[in-house]
């Protein structure tokens, strides 16, 4: 919490206590959060109620979109998103293979085909021309994310939606508060989905949130996610059976309370973005950050960094462990989704998407919340460096 944990403080993997872990992320959480919950605990009501819709009044006036509709999670939230706009079997979805959070793995479970694309090698964002390319007569929709944080092409993917007359979704559950050519994500899409789990700057445990300005959308949305109160002693069901996906009002108390702090959270971010890059300049052997032009701010969702082209994905994963192995907590990012069994099944194989197995084969999470300090952070780099000598020494940048 901040003011009153010493940073890097926590609990190390095996659940021991360790001053000296450092954990990949740790939640911003001040006073404001926890009186905001206590009034709550101290109400009459813990499910769905008024603080959750406060929260989607605040979170819509936030982004300027008409309609907020709270979920559990990024993947839910995409999956009710694709129930509400009709697409399930015999439908195909454009997406990236290339995330963090799997929150495409709902298109999969809602019936649909996901029909994944490369990547940009420096934002690490869905190609525009390679998504046009993907489209079928089959197509409804394209899911492009923010991803880590960094902006998609927007002005692109709306034009190649607009043309093909299908539905743009805007996955910003990686990417709060970053702009494109001055905007804010999750603006962008028809419909724009948030996550707030960790390691979210806002985060309310678990979490999401749907926005849209079609109000038609907005009703869809709410009738999939979940009966009204006064539904509740109704046996009737009416035009869909809701997945009884609503947010509660702790989380909701949580994330309200967080979102009044988003701009001081997001600041602290910032400083400690400056300290690694202060430390990663002298490290020849990786890629820090990208930042495109038209991203006019990033806020990243986690330190990513890319190993040169002479590491290996095994190399790749040894460097986690020596992290590890310090007390250093990091994470291979990602499992790219054609990787996975499941989409083998759809017949995707190794070599189909060059550039996002080239880059997940070599990127490395590391730490990064507004909990760091300078001194770990020039650990943390340190640690990495050396680690890298013992498997891919001289290794090029690109």
């Amino acid at each position: 919490m901040a003011g009153e944990a010493s940073p890097g403080s926590g609990d190390a993997p095996d659940g021991g206590a360790e001053s000296t872990f450092i954990p990949l992320s740790d939640p911003d959480i001040s006073l404001a959060e926890l009186e905001a919950i206590d009034q709550v605990m101290r109400s009459p009501r813990l499910s769905s109620g008024p603080t959750v819709e406060a929260f989607e009044s605040a979170f819509a006036n936030h982004l300027g979109r008409n309609h907020a509709v709270a979920v559990p999670s990024g993947t839910l939230g995409l999956l009710i998103t694709l129930a509400a706009l009709g697409i399930g079997e015999g439908h195909e979805v454009v997406a990236p293979s290339y995330s963090f959070r799997e929150t495409a793995h709902a298109i999969a479970l809602a019936g649909a085909r996901p029909a994944l694309v490369d990547i940009d090698y420096w934002s690490g964002t869905i190609v525009p021309d390679k998504v046009e390319a993907a489209i079928s007569e089959r197509t409804r929709a394209i899911v492009a994310g923010n991803s880590n944080g960094h902006p998609a092409q927007w002005d692109e993917l709306r034009a190649i939606a607009k043309k093909h007359n299908i539905l743009l979704i805007e996955d910003s559950t990686e990417a709060i508060g970053s702009r494109y050519k001055d905007t804010l994500v999750g603006t962008f899409g028809d419909v724009s989905i948030f996550d707030f789990s960790q390691p979210s700057p806002l985060t309310t445990g678990e979490g999401g949130m749907i926005v849209t300005d079609d109000i038609d959308i907005a009703v869809a949305l709410r009738r999939h996610r979940s009966h009204r109160l006064q539904e509740r002693a109704s046996v009737v069901v009416g035009s869909a059976a809701p997945y009884q996906a609503g947010m509660s009002e702790i989380a909701a108390a949580l994330g309200l309370a967080q979102l009044t702090r988003l701009e001081e959270i997001l600041e602290r971010r910032r400083s400690i973005e400056h300290f690694y890059y202060r430390h990663v300049a002298s490290f020849e052997g990786i890629k820090d950050p990208y930042k495109a032009p038209e991203a006019t701010e990033v806020n990243w969702f986690l330190y990513l960094v890319h190993l040169g082209t002479r590491f290996s994905k095994s190399s790749r994963d040894s460097i986690v462990d020596d992290l590890v192995v310090e007390k250093v907590e990091a994470a291979a990012y990602c499992n790219p989704l054609h990787l996975q069994r499941r989409y083998f099944e759809l017949g995707y194989r190794r070599g189909d998407l060059p550039v996002t197995e080239k880059i997940a084969d070599r990127a490395v999470a590391l730490p990064f919340h507004g909990h760091l300090t300078d001194d770990q952070i020039e650990f943390i780099v340190a640690t990495m460096k050396d680690a890298s000598i013992n498997v891919g020494a001289g290794a090029a940048i690109y």
